[in-house]
């Protein structure tokens, strides 16, 4: 239940209806409010008071149509200048990326403020009253004035903030924080009690389990979102139960491909199938919630992008080139997440399928130095990034694998780039990465 409840989170807040919506409600909460003060207090002191509008009551009514037409204008501007943007950034740096700009919280408070102060003016219009008994809501209309002058503040922040936030350099940031909050989240572990990567090697499955193992397999197609660990340690331990999930947040699942398999199997219900099926959340695309390569990939299909001969912007990919390398060296001095998870009793419930350095490198650096292997520029930016990566990197496998990478990446050079000179700078670099992998390799 927690990981659908957390499925639908992460939907409401990459949706452009829901905080609008909030916004538009408060509002009209708060005309109702502020009618019935109006209502409540007397008329006269708050035409005196010098500080709320005190016009008659066809004065009111002009100055609340004329907020609530202009912010419904003003709305529409608003929703067209972020379509905009959208296109933007789906063309120049992919579809996947249109959910962070969907995310901003920027541009929902945005348009839910106009949203809000269209509904509010709106109703406290239908209050305004002509005639023999009139009625004019004065504390309300001044309330409405001073939503129109915050809105204009609001106006100004957006057309700053939209032209912001189309740069290449701003959204490569955003992903860059998305990336490293995912990093804090899953690298201390953070589901059941798990051991040192050097104690779980001790662990041990039982002896039968791959024969007496159920699979359980999963009842749609879909990407792996997010897996309630808790839920599962807290299954596993109430039935006396190992669990070994065969998939990890940000994989592709079958219907009917087993997602995980409990041992003992032969006491296992429909009932408990359907709940621990209930510990994951499929959806139709990857998210960032567990899954820190999709941040990784993010990055990857900008700087992509950015070297394709359609736009040729190899300083955007270095700049994607930083930001991995950033990621890289914060992962180099972490612990990677045991993969064997125990209830408090010692005993073994979960076996993880986690996300490890090797894994994140690859995903970092192939497809750059693959398309990228004609631009001298962007394989020396990778051969110094790595380099500073490996005199952190405290794990003899971490430094087997940015050897591998600084080797494709030398190959990469020698066979892509065409100018002696450029050769010659990668291998400069080249020999500084294996100094400092040779510093490392003593130290530790």
């Amino acid at each position: 239940m927690k990981a659908q409840l957390l499925k639908a989170w992460d939907r409401l807040r990459s949706s452009f209806w829901f905080l609008p919506t909030l916004m538009a409600l408060a509002s009209a909460v708060l005309a109702l409010i502020t009618v019935a003060l109006d209502e409540a207090v007397a008329d006269e002191w708050l035409r005196g008071s010098g500080w709320f509008y005190s016009g008659g009551p066809e004065g009111a009514g002009v100055v609340l149509g004329t907020i609530a037409g202009s912010m419904i204008t003003i709305a529409g501007v608003v929703f067209s200048l972020t379509l905009v943007a959208l296109s933007l950034a789906s063309s120049q740096f992919g579809p996947r990326l249109l959910r962070n700009v969907m995310r901003d919280t920027s541009n929902q408070i945005t348009l839910g403020t106009f949203i809000a102060t269209f509904l509010y003016c709106l109703l406290v219009l239908r209050t305004v009253k002509q005639g023999d008994d009139p009625f004019v809501p004065h504390l309300s209309v001044t309330v409405g004035v001073l939503f129109a002058v915050a809105s204009l503040g609001v106006l100004i922040y957006f057309i700053h903030h939209v032209a912001v936030a189309i740069q290449a350099d701003d959204l490569i940031t955003r992903v860059h924080r998305e990336l490293l909050r995912g990093i804090d989240q899953i690298f201390p572990e953070s589901m059941g009690h798990g051991l040192s990567p050097d104690a779980t090697l001790k662990a041990e499955l039982p002896a039968n389990f791959d024969a007496e193992a159920l699979p359980i397999p999963a009842r749609g197609d879909g990407y792996v979102q997010i897996v309630d660990g808790d839920a599962l340690i807290k299954l596993a331990t109430e039935h006396d139960l190992v669990i070994r999930l065969e998939n990890r947040p940000g994989q592709y699942v079958i219907k009917g491909v087993a997602v995980a398999r409990v041992w003992p199997g032969g006491g296992v219900d429909e009932e408990l199938q359907d709940r621990i099926l209930a510990t994951f959340a499929l959806g139709d695309q990857r998210t960032s919630a567990q899954d820190v390569e999709h941040s990784v990939h993010q990055l990857v299909e900008i700087a992509v992008r950015a070297l394709s001969p359609g736009i040729n912007d190899p300083f955007t990919a270095m700049t994607c080139v930083d930001r991995l390398g950033s990621a890289l060296h914060r992962l180099a001095q972490r612990d990677e997440p045991a993969a064997y998870r125990f209830d408090e009793r010692g005993g073994l419930r979960v076996v993880t399928r986690g996300t490890t350095f090797t894994g994140m490198a690859d995903a970092a650096l192939n497809q750059i130095r693959q398309y990228g292997h004609q631009s001298a520029a962007v394989l020396i930016r990778m051969m110094e990034t790595i380099t500073v990566v490996v005199e952190v990197a405290s794990r003899a496998a971490d430094r087997a694998t940015l050897r591998k990478h600084a080797d494709m990446i030398a190959r990469a050079g020698e066979e892509g780039l065409p100018e002696e000179e450029d050769r010659r700078s990668l291998k400069e670099r080249y020999a500084k990465f294996h100094k400092a992998l040779e510093g490392n390799g003593a130290s530790n």
